[in-house]
């Protein structure tokens, strides 16, 4: 019988604790001035991949600390009761982007972007459109076999995370 979700495993306490003092001690500080400029610290970003909050989930052998979706929603609500935008980056890294990679990508895709991922670039997570929203059966965005892979014919709007995105999902349909 698994424990209620209000009593917390000793490595879940640790994460909350964590999380929940950098919030306070390196966030709250900056939280003004990136809502004022509209842009995350890069600084900031920096560390998140030091406290390795950017691979929660993902296996130790890409990069990641192999810990569990309960760590990283508890991880994501400590961020956000202090900076709402700094949860979300952490969240779509975590929970879309990387769990992407994980359940759909290949050994050479996992190989080559987790480790990244985990250690020095954020993703983002280009799914939306002007006529679709975030419709994933609605795409117009076509993804073009060519003899190198595929040419991308399309356009995305909302893409999360794209202002600090180094690696970038794009859904497009192929048929």
């Amino acid at each position: 019988m698994h424990s209620p979700l209000t009593h917390f495993s000793e490595e879940e306490q640790a994460f909350c604790d964590m999380v929940s003092d950098f919030a306070k001690n390196e966030i709250e500080p900056l939280k003004m001035v990136m809502d004022e400029s509209q842009e995350m610290d890069p600084g900031l970003i920096k560390k998140f991949f030091e406290l390795d909050i950017m691979g929660i989930e993902v296996p130790e052998q890409y990069g990641g600390i192999g810990s569990t979706f309960f760590n990283a929603v508890l991880v994501i609500e400590q961020l956000a009761k202090v900076d709402p935008s700094v949860g979300t980056l952490v969240d779509v890294q975590n929970t879309l982007v990387n769990n992407c990679i994980l359940r759909w990508g290949n050994e050479a895709q996992k190989s080559k972007y987790l480790p990244q991922l985990c250690k020095s670039k954020i993703g983002a997570y280009a799914l939306s459109e002007s006529d679709s929203g975030s419709d994933a059966f609605g795409l117009k965005c076509r993804a073009v076999p060519t003899a190198d892979g595929f040419t991308l014919n399309g356009a995305k709007l909302w893409i999360t995370n794209a202002q600090q995105a180094d690696v970038f999902l794009v859904f497009a349909t192929v048929n």
